[in-house]
């Protein structure tokens, strides 16, 4: 079994990869975020037509869960891309987004919990 990547050594290695192709010129933040669009549109254009239960079973079908995967792989790598040449830590930008949301939107019923906690 491999082991799973975390993801700076994914970073590292998309990194890697366009200086080893002289790429870095064209990863500007306009053009990695002009590329994250196409590849989500890529992963839309899959379920573009489908049913909600047909959307539901995608990953049965052996060449449409490759199509899947494929194109989440390429919308993670422009976005990893992204925040690098941004400076954001994706993580940690995840983790204050979710914080924000949950005192957005508390469970109902529930109190929210104070500011700074």
């Amino acid at each position: 079994m491999t082991q799973r990547p975390d993801l700076p050594a994914l970073q590292r290695r998309l990194a890697e990869f366009a200086a080893a192709r002289n790429w870095e010129p064209y990863h500007t933040p306009k053009n990695l975020v002009s590329a994250l669009s196409v590849e989500a549109s890529e992963l839309l254009e899959i379920f573009q037509w489908l049913t909600p239960e047909e959307s539901a079973r995608v990953m049965a079908d052996p060449e449409t869960a490759h199509r899947v995967r494929d194109e989440v792989a390429d919308v993670l790598a422009y976005l990893l891309q992204l925040c690098e040449v941004l400076g954001v830590d994706p993580l940690a930008a995840l983790a204050a987004k979710i914080e924000r949301n949950a005192h957005r939107f508390p469970v109902p019923g529930e109190r929210p919990a104070p500011e700074g906690n």
